[in-house]
């Protein structure tokens, strides 16, 4: 099984950004741990700043059928492209945040992705994309069993 992290805006400074709200641990180093822990997984990773490639990415690997974790940072609150490209693509979506978001400042409590997705995680660090991968793993487990069943 595949799954795609996808993040998004300033996550590439997570372990050295505000670490009293989003933690101390970078990220390239909770990777290699998600990894070694779920080696049952191909993960692919994907940061970017750009909104646009986002909704690239989204396209480019929305259609395999596989996982997506997807933390959009700021643009979950303003952007309707990735809304868009979440609605258009056929492979399941997990929105993440490493914090709170509806514990923050006011403009944060919104998401314009979240009806998109299958689920939301957040407020658990880093921890939030694992029980997003661990959703996805157990997910197609049972869909095996299931299917073995019948």
């Amino acid at each position: 099984m595949t799954i795609v992290i996808i993040n998004g805006p300033n996550l590439n400074l997570l372990g050295t950004r505000e670490p009293e709200i989003y933690g101390n641990q970078d990220f390239m180093a909770f990777m290699e741990a998600l990894s070694g822990e779920f080696p049952e997984v191909d993960f692919e990773y994907f940061q970017s700043n750009i909104e646009g490639e986002i909704v690239d990415k989204l396209q480019e690997c929305g259609f395999d059928g596989q996982g997506i974790v997807l933390n959009a940072g700021a643009y979950t609150h303003t952007s309707i492209a990735i809304a868009d490209a979440i609605a258009a693509i056929d492979s399941p979506v997990i929105e993440v945040h490493v914090s709170n978001i509806f514990a923050r400042e006011k403009e944060r409590h919104t998401t314009l992705i979240s009806k998109n997705c299958i689920g939301s995680i957040g407020g658990f660090k880093l921890y939030s994309y694992w029980m997003a991968v661990k959703y996805f793993v157990r997910a197609t487990s049972d869909g095996l069993k299931q299917q073995e069943q019948e």
